[in-house]
């Protein structure tokens, strides 16, 4: 996938000098923010940020804190126990995906029906998305109400089966993402896009960097604590977008 804050550097290092219309491009989840705000980053993206926040009366600093929080490190702690992992796992991927989700498919829509008589307006974008959360929503609700704290507490002779169940999921999800990222051009947007089409296909390219990385996670560094050798020898399965 592409790196979709190089201009930036870090969330951290975001110039109050820095169009707003730029930020939304460049940093997923800055759209959120600035909806929420009030902060016009589509037909009003050429404003610093800076102005843009002083215009409307609003705390920089707050601002720019609330922006570097959107920067978040993808690995796990290099020597965490499975239960500090399934933590981990549950703040760095499922509640980030609950978040990214429903933005993604606020502006799918908006692309969809505002650049309609484009040729290369992703049609049925949406419709994915939404077919997406349901689906992922759903998985991670049975790995934080079932699977999950077996691990915590250990494991048991039975929790392969579940363990096998969201494998399975995985790869399902995998070809999902093959159907995302086939699209939207591997979310490359085309020339002469808005920001709102561009900021999405940011917003896409961070979601399944993040996709990934969650799926290799389980699959390869915490479920194989709690299988046979054999069972969990750490193939995801060609479908994740892990290779």
């Amino acid at each position: 996938m592409n790196a979709r804050v190089d201009a930036l550097g870090s969330a951290a290092a975001v110039s109050p000098d820095a169009s707003i219309g730029s930020i939304a491009v460049q940093l997923p989840g800055a759209t959120a923010v600035f909806r929420r705000l009030k902060l016009d980053f589509c037909c009003g993206g050429n404003v610093a940020l800076a102005q843009a926040v002083a215009d409307k009366g609003l705390v920089l600093d707050s601002v720019l804190a609330e922006l570097s929080a959107l920067q978040r490190p993808a690995a796990a702690p290099e020597t965490a126990t499975p239960a500090q992992l399934v933590d981990h796992i549950v703040t760095r991927f499922h509640d980030v995906h609950r978040q990214q989700l429903p933005e993604l498919i606020r502006m799918a829509r908006r692309v969809e029906a505002v650049h309609r008589e484009n040729p290369h307006v992703p049609a049925g974008l949406g419709d994915l998305l939404e077919a997406m959360q349901a689906e992922l929503f759903t998985h991670m609700h049975k790995e934080e109400a079932i699977l999950f704290p077996m691990l915590k507490a250990g494991g048991n002779p039975f929790v392969s089966q579940p363990i096998g169940m969201m494998r399975a999921e995985h790869v399902d999800h995998g070809a999902e993402l093959e159907r995302l990222m086939a699209l939207t051009n591997d979310a490359n947007p085309p020339a002469g896009a808005c920001n709102t089409w561009r900021a999405l296909y940011t917003g896409i390219g961070q979601f399944a960097d993040d996709l990934i990385n969650h799926i290799h996670t389980e699959n390869n560094v915490l479920f194989p604590q709690f299988e046979p050798a054999a069972a969990g020898s750490g193939d995801c399965g060609s479908s994740c977008g892990c290779s």
